[in-house]
């Protein structure tokens, strides 16, 4: 997994994978069958432990926007603990159309789930009340996710935690204006501008 985390499918080489399992190739491919399908079972494995933490409480959230600062102050946490740095499921896609579609599909579809996440939570705040009718959830949920892959992006380029922090709270400086299309007045909203 810290292999595809640092180095992403492609440039994981297959002695890199094989030192780091302390196996041999035909160990590996004996095990795994390609590198391809060890690389969904450490995004398996990404998913269930260093991105848990992250989608897993979206939906217990009270609030919509706690849902939201929640990613987005969770991310910067989980992106900033240690090496590597980032969220492999947006930094370990491949970058070339010659690339293995299996593995772009795989990473495609796990960035798709999260958007489908926040989605189903906006939904749930129109249905509640807590957000107007006709409140954009698509575009909201996209809109957030964008900003929580560019954390990603800007943690693998060494921007600190206090940094992404601060990105979080720019990010969602904007949610009165974007849910409403009022902007933001409230006392508790001024403090993290």
């Amino acid at each position: 997994m810290e292999v595809f985390w640092a180095k992403g499918y492609e440039h994981a080489s297959m002695a890199d994978l094989t030192r780091a399992m302390g196996i041999n190739s035909p160990s590996l491919y004996a095990a795994f069958g390609s590198k391809e399908a060890l690389f969904k079972e450490a995004v398996k494995l990404y998913v269930e432990t260093e991105g848990g933490g992250i989608w897993d409480r979206v939906e217990s959230m009270p609030t919509a926007r706690e849902a939201v600062e929640h990613v987005l102050r969770a991310s910067a946490l989980a992106f900033t603990q240690g090496e590597p740095r980032g969220c492999l499921v947006v930094l370990a896609a491949p970058q070339s159309d010659g690339s293995t579609a299996a593995v772009c599909d795989e990473l495609k579809s796990r960035r798709a789930e999260n958007v489908v996440i926040l989605e189903a939570r906006l939904d749930r705040a129109v249905a509640e009340g807590e957000l107007p009718p006709g409140t954009d959830s698509h575009g909201i949920a996209q809109y957030f996710a964008t900003v929580q892959h560019g954390m990603s992006i800007q943690a693998r380029d060494g921007a600190s935690r206090e940094t992404l922090l601060a990105i979080a709270d720019c990010a969602m400086a904007g949610w009165e204006r974007l849910t409403t299309g009022q902007a933001d007045t409230s006392p508790a909203s001024a403090g993290t501008r």
